[in-house]
């Protein structure tokens, strides 16, 4: 069985369930303004409140893909990633450079 959950602009499903499974949409910052690592800090607390949401948390997470426009600050990143993740529950992690993620993204 698949669950869609918080349908977004039409386009999408924030969140779809499968064998016990969530899957996530992508998160963009809310305040654009910020430095890298506050973009991260901010996209890592949406994450947690949608975890906690659907009845899971951040010990759970298997995998995690972060498109970046600047490799260059990714030391923002990791250091708010750091933050959010115990080492000893830390996903696989894919950070991808792009050259864009969208109008004002």
């Amino acid at each position: 069985m698949v669950e869609r959950r918080s349908p977004y602009g039409g386009l999408l499903h924030e969140v779809v369930v499968h064998g016990g499974v969530l899957y996530l949409a992508g998160i963009v910052a809310e305040d654009l303004s910020a430095d890298m690592e506050g973009q991260a800090r901010d996209v890592l607390a949406q994450l947690d409140a949608l975890l906690v949401a659907n009845g899971s948390d951040r010990s759970h997470v298997l995998q995690a893909v972060a498109y970046v426009t600047d490799l260059g600050e990714k030391a923002g990143f990791n250091a708010a990633w750091r933050d959010f993740f115990a080492e000893a529950v830390a996903p696989a992690r894919a950070t991808i450079g792009v050259a864009d993620l969208g109008p004002g993204v």
